[in-house]
């Protein structure tokens, strides 16, 4: 209900409560009305309680939103959303997002907030942002996670009927240089897989796995026995093993629901498999309480699941001492994807292949590679039919002597 009250100058004051804050505070909105020159007393009265009615209407339609500042609603949104819907990991990452978002916005009240100020701050974002950890320039996915996190916040804030508006929808990122993707190449591959017979045996089926199954890290590690079907040499996909600082080493589902598949596999790796599986039991038999079951492939030397960070230092040494570019685990997966690209499987069976929840992912993702392919194809095509861009033979002038 809207109340008002005269001030001395002769305007009004309309006041509307919007319920409470984050903090248990009442939030009240203000109005204005400053009656124009020569109006009765009566009509005075009955204009600023059509302004009074006006205003309320504005407020329950929530254009008038809560004066509560960004950070203070993104923590609610953090607790009340977040929490219950997105994974650990999507959480880890966002949280990152805020070391730089809050210094810019989370000082700024949610209905002060513009396309402009966000705008600006994505701008520089991409223009001027640095990993922290590297050095190098931020990529277009962290830009994209620092907008998508202020967006949500604001969708939040239209859900609890606190605006009717979202800036973030008029933001547009600047043009960010394509880098491409770091893959090893062929030699460095065949180099790596020629010096790795001397090394632990479950690195060595680690990273084979990666090249031949072109599985996530995460998928990896999430391995368990009964996984793997040896009598008819498939391995099914069905978990991952993640690791937040909060929660530690734990289990979830897989990244999409299309990243639970199956894959055939060669004898060579299936026989791999074997002599991993009995040097495991060796080992638990020689450990014997020490050893923690949880049915994983890859494990600390209790059979707890291994470290998500661990293959990643073992593969960076590894290059190291045979003098192979480090490139980070995930390139392998690059790899496999762009082995079956230019030998011509098709898109839908290299997005199935690789777990993608759409076809669009694989595409946008390697659609240079595709094209590559395309213009090899093209080549291809030429060249076989080479023979229709030859010249056809004049058939020979026969002169005849003249009578």
């Amino acid at each position: 209900m809207a109340t008002i009250r005269k001030r001395k100058n002769g305007s009004f004051e309309i006041k509307v409560s919007c319920g409470y804050d984050v903090n248990g505070r009442q939030v009240n909105q203000y109005r204005s009305y400053y009656p124009e020159p020569g109006m009765t007393k009566k009509q005075i009265e009955k204009e600023v309680n059509r302004q009074a009615v006006l205003f309320e209407e504005d407020c329950k339609r929530g254009q008038i939103t809560a004066a509560v500042k960004f950070q203070t609603l993104c923590e609610q949104w953090f607790d009340e959303y977040a929490k219950l819907n997105l994974r650990p990991t999507s959480i880890q990452r966002l949280r990152g997002a805020t070391v730089r978002v809050y210094p810019a916005l989370g000082h700024k009240r949610m209905d002060k907030i513009t396309a402009r100020d966000i705008q600006k701050f994505i701008t520089d974002l991409v223009t001027n942002g640095k990993n922290m950890r590297t050095g190098k320039p931020l990529s277009k996915k962290t830009a994209v996670h620092h907008l998508n996190l202020i967006s949500d916040v604001f969708q939040y804030a239209i859900r609890m009927g606190m605006l009717c508006d979202n800036p973030c929808r008029r933001v547009f990122l600047p043009p960010i240089e394509h880098t491409e993707k770091e893959i090893f190449t062929l030699d460095e591959v065949q180099k790596l897989f020629e010096n790795i017979t001397g090394e632990p045996l479950k690195y060595q089926l680690f990273f084979t796995l990666a090249v031949y199954g072109g599985y996530r890290r995460s998928e990896l590690l999430g391995l368990e026995w009964k996984d793997i079907d040896f009598e008819n040499d498939l391995i099914h996909i069905r978990r991952t093993s993640q690791y937040t600082a909060e929660l530690g080493i734990y289990t979830d589902t897989t990244k999409t629901r299309k990243s639970k598949r199956v894959s055939k596999m060669p004898k060579y790796i299936m026989e791999l498999l074997g002599q991993f599986k009995q040097e495991q039991d060796a080992e638990i038999e020689r450990i014997g309480s020490k050893w923690e079951d949880h049915d994983r492939l890859f494990t600390k030397w209790n059979g707890a699941p291994m470290n998500p960070q661990t293959p990643f230092e073992w593969l960076q040494g590894y290059c190291e001492r045979i003098g192979v570019p480090f490139k980070n685990i995930h390139s392998l997966r690059h790899l496999h994807a762009s082995l079956l690209i230019f030998q011509g499987v098709d898109v839908v069976a290299v997005s199935s292949d690789m777990g993608h929840s759409e076809i669009s992912t694989t595409l946008n993702m390697y659609s240079h590679m595709f094209q590559e392919a395309r213009a090899r194809n093209c080549e291809a095509i030429s060249t076989a039919l080479e023979f229709t861009r030859k010249p056809k033979e004049q058939p020979a002038i026969v002169q005849t002597a003249s009578a």
